[in-house]
Order: C-alpha cells, then structure tokens, then sequence
C-alpha cells in the first residue's frame, strides 16, 4: 500500500462516522421543527440553487427520485414547498420554497454555521481551507468511481 493511499483510507476512517454523527445531530436539531435530514437536504438544494425538477433534486443530492418525492410531499404538505408549473416540461413540475420554507431554512442555517463557527478551534483558517479542497476532491473522485 503506498503512503499517499495509507493517509487517503485515514480520511476516509475519519469522514464515515464523521458523516454519521453530524447526521445525528442535524436530526436531532431539526426535530423540534418537524424536520429530517433528507427534508433539510432538500431545502438546502432549493434555497441555494432555486426551483427544479424532483429528478434534478435527486440528481444533485445522488438520492433516487423516490426518496426525494416523499421529502417533497412531506415539505409541500407542512407549507415549505410548493410546485409550479415547468416551462420546459409539460408533465414534470418546478419544487420551489415557500416563503415560509426559505424563511425557516435561513434560520436553521444561521444555527448551523453559529456552532459549525465553534468546532475545530485548534484548526488554523488555512487549515480548515486545505481540508476542504482535500474533501471536496476526494468526494469528485469517490463519486466519479461510484458512477463508473
């Protein structure tokens, strides 16, 4: 095994119950709201990126269309959501945020960077720059190998 891999598969043990923990604890700050992870995801999507497609939704956040059609319902049904008709598709709508749903995602988030601003304190601002070029890299070439 070559050193450079050695230290890759070390990142790699660290992001897995990374990814499980945050999880954790995204679940559980959304609760009180009437919130899961996948519904936050969804909001996340649409409040940076505007409205699209359940397919582009699913696209975008590597989830079948079936999971993110339910998260859809569950939004649209607690008023965060809503469709609109697609210029460029007849039969396949536009999912966009409510008012409602862009107002409680902007202050979900608020709460997120707030703590995210307090962990990794002994992490210099380069530091942290460098794990995020390093992750999101490593993410293009997991998921270009997923998909090959």
């Amino acid at each position: 095994m070559s050193e450079r891999g050695a230290t890759v598969y070390e990142i790699l043990r660290h992001v897995r119950p990374l990814v499980l923990n945050s999880a954790r604890v995204v679940e559980a700050s959304l609760r009180a709201d009437g919130l899961t992870v996948g519904m936050r995801a969804v909001l996340e999507v649409l409040a940076e990126h505007g409205p699209m497609t359940v397919p582009d939704l699913a696209d975008r956040l590597d989830l079948a269309r079936q999971g993110i059609q339910r998260h859809v319902n569950d939004l649209t049904e607690r008023g965060w959501t809503a469709s609109h008709a697609n210029p460029a598709h007849r039969r396949s709508v536009l999912i966009a945020t409510t008012p409602a749903g862009a107002e409680l995602f902007a202050r979900i988030r608020a709460g997120e960077l707030s703590r995210l601003g307090r962990m990794a304190a002994d992490c210099t601002p380069d530091e942290i720059t460098t794990a995020l070029r390093v992750l999101a890299a490593l993410s293009r070439d997991v998921r270009a190998e997923a998909r090959s």
